[in-house]
């Protein structure tokens, strides 16, 4: 209570001194400061270097009689400033009265080099430009400072270098992808978020209406099947970084709110995709990291070598000696779950589920959590691959791989299906899963189907989640760490 006290006087002080300005007739938010650096180009420049124009946040202020030094802080960094009466005769005593951590304020100097080392602006005229009513946090610690660095990331980022290079270094991940579709003809374009059918994936979908048509429409879970229809269209590779939405649950991994790199390249089957997944991967990882080894959680994680490839089936067998190809009834697969007392993740139960979904549970169970290093699991059951081609050498598979990376499936993939027969009796399949009451299964897409029935070229497509690759290569705990602005509940 007394430190709650002690901040609310300290917005009060602040507050007295807004009014004291305006009343002397300065203006404390200006609308523009012309700058000719960062503050990071400071620590470069020569000792003497005139005519300096920087700007930012004051986060440090300490006061020698007639001296101050402060700190500023933008994107780049912080830098030196020091203010001298002798210099700036009575806008230092005006600094003094009105300035507080917090401020941004701009400054014109000199560089020089202080007595402890420190590049450093020697200001000649400084400038207030937005004054702050509440005061800048102490740094954070704890479970409870974790939460409200998730709720007031701005904080987080003035407080926290690693958590501003770690932004950075997300953006530099999209950028190194996107450079590397574009120089191999691949097509950025942009797909609907409101869509008639929550298609393209099995999730549960945010639902809203549409006043001005009058309609239900939901929020995409994947940007897939309209990704297809401009390969439909004509257009031979494309791609998109989407924005979606799954309501469905959240932990470590899983968002309701993600970013979704997904691609199409016609022509492509999924063997020549997981090719390409590893030349990928392996070019941001060098580009942003310099190295194909990250460390996450305390353990080290290799991208080195050929990543090994091994079916659905071959794994669950030798994580738990059940052979899927073993089973045809959902009864059979419940029975050997049973007898080895293996307990599936299933928050609703496992009465509406069907053998594709319970399938999928159990790898998720005895799997999936076991991979550190980078494997492509192929050969999924065509129950789990709605819009996957079925395989030509097994017809319950279908030519598919994800890319598991630390227990997270990192990408998903296929051989897409562009047989508009097989596609409508998967969704029949879809439609009758769902009417048992299995909600993590497709709807039908008739302007879809329409679309396969005008005819599509062979193709391989991709998606790929973009917060859990930087989680990965920036050792965030939970994908909440990896997004800027993740979804909270209110206080």
């Amino acid at each position: 209570m007394e430190d709650a006290g002690k901040h609310k006087n300290e917005i009060e002080v602040r507050t007295q001194k807004l009014a004291a300005m305006r009343s002397a007739g300065i203006n404390p938010y200006k609308d523009r400061y012309e700058l000719n650096h960062s503050l990071s180009d400071i620590s470069g420049l020569p000792d003497g270097t005139a005519n300096i124009r920087i700007a930012g946040r004051v986060v440090s202020i300490r006061n020698f009689g007639k001296l101050a030094f402060i700190h500023l802080f933008d994107h780049s960094g912080t830098v030196q400033v020091a203010l001298q009466k002798n210099d700036i005769g009575d806008a230092y005593d005006l600094f003094k009265k009105y300035v507080d951590t917090g401020d941004y304020i701009g400054v014109e100097g000199t560089a020089f080099t202080s007595k402890t080392g420190e590049k450093t602006v020697n200001a000649l005229t400084w400038e207030l430009l937005s004054k702050a009513l509440r005061p800048l946090p102490e740094k954070f610690h704890g479970l409870a400072d974790t939460e409200q660095r998730l709720r007031k990331r701005y904080l987080d980022l003035i407080s926290s270098p690693d958590a501003m290079g770690s932004f950075k270094r997300r953006t530099a991940i999209i950028k190194t992808i996107r450079s590397y579709l574009d120089s191999n003809n691949f097509l950025e374009i942009e797909t609907p978020v409101l869509m008639n059918k929550a298609s393209g994936a099995m999730a549960t979908p945010f639902q809203t209406h549409h006043n001005a048509l009058d309609i239900d429409v939901y929020l995409r879970i994947a940007p897939e099947t309209y990704l297809k229809r401009a390969i439909a269209g004509g257009f031979d590779r494309v791609y998109e970084f989407a924005r979606c939405f799954r309501n469905e649950g959240m932990d470590p991994a899983h968002l309701p709110d993600f970013t979704m790199l997904e691609y199409y390249c016609s022509y492509w089957n999924y063997e020549d995709n997981m090719n390409f997944t590893e030349k990928l991967i392996k070019h941001v990882l060098w580009e942003v990291n310099k190295s194909l080894e990250i460390e996450y959680g305390g353990a080290k994680i290799s991208f080195d070598g050929a990543w090994p490839r091994i079916s659905f089936r071959d794994l669950i067998l030798k994580d738990c000696g059940i052979d899927i190809d073993g089973v045809l009834t959902r009864d059979d697969i419940l029975g050997e779950i049973e007898k080895l007392k293996i307990s599936l993740d299933a928050p609703k139960g496992l009465g509406n589920c069907g053998l594709g979904t319970i399938i999928d549970l159990l790898y998720k169970k005895v799997s999936r959590p076991l991979i550190t290093n980078p494997v492509f699991v192929t050969r999924h059951p065509v129950e789990l691959s709605p819009l996957a081609r079925r395989s030509d050498h097994d017809g319950k598979t279908a030519d598919r791989f994800q890319l598991v990376v630390n227990g997270w499936e990192i990408v998903n993939a296929y051989s897409e299906l562009v047989d508009p027969m097989d596609q409508a009796g998967r969704f029949e399949e879809q439609l009758k899963a769902r009417e048992r009451g299995d909600t993590e299964t497709m709807e039908v897409d008739r302007d879809f189907l329409l679309c396969m029935e005008y005819g599509m070229p062979p193709m391989s497509g991709w998606g790929m989640g973009i917060d859990r690759l930087v989680a990965l290569l920036t050792g965030a705990p939970s994908l909440r760490e990896a997004v800027l602005f993740p979804l909270m509940r209110p206080e």
